[in-house]
């Protein structure tokens, strides 16, 4: 995870900014996640933000998305052991801020 610059660190920090990735991370720590939920549950939170936010959170490979049922569509988020990997570094963070 290094950015074109050679500095680990500020690619990991701009992996986990943006509006809302942070928070959908650390739900994601409890355990799967639905889009729905989200929706639901984070404040201000509206479909193209979320939807924008998962994708890039896959495309970084730190979710995997989970189609449980195709109709009615049924899709889960989990971490995957890269994301896995940075639960520690995200609880630090959380921690100083």
């Amino acid at each position: 995870m290094e950015n074109e610059n050679g500095c680990p660190a500020q690619a990991l920090l701009k992996t986990l900014s943006g509006k809302f990735k942070p928070e959908i991370f650390r739900r994601a720590l409890q355990g799967p996640v639905r889009f729905s939920e989200l929706l639901r549950d984070i404040d201000g939170a509206n479909k193209q933000s979320v939807a924008v936010a998962l994708k890039e959170l896959e495309e970084q490979g730190l979710l995997h998305k989970d189609i449980i049922t195709p109709k009615p569509l049924h899709i889960e988020y989990t971490l995957t052991p890269k994301g896995q990997s940075l639960v520690a570094i995200f609880q630090q963070l959380e921690l100083l801020s």
